[in-house]
């Protein structure tokens, strides 16, 4: 009886978990621009392959300038809402 108490007490915790994480179905409001390139409601990863790396966010969340291809590596620069950021290490753009 006490296994099955826990387990049950493991599944309700996971759950309010998941319901409390944000997740990445959400797109940003807003238009984020990489390199000159418009993006309406963005969500996820923009790569690029164009030297600095330009990014102005017209979003309501932060965009992160990551130091590798496909997002990863590390933020190497972070555009807040109404800012603009150049990097001449980014090689992509992530935001929620």
């Amino acid at each position: 009886m006490r296994r099955i108490t826990t387990a049950f007490g493991a599944l309700a915790t996971a759950g309010m978990l998941a319901l409390a994480l944000p997740t990445s179905a959400h797109a940003a409001n807003g238009t984020l621009i990489v390199n000159g390139v418009e993006h309406d409601s963005p969500s996820g990863c923009y790569p690029s392959d164009q030297w600095p790396l330009r990014v102005t966010n017209r979003t309501d969340g932060p965009a992160y300038v990551m130091s590798g291809a496909d997002c990863a590596g590390s933020v190497v620069a972070v555009a807040q809402p109404g800012q603009s950021a150049v990097s001449e290490f980014g090689s992509s753009v992530y935001i929620r």
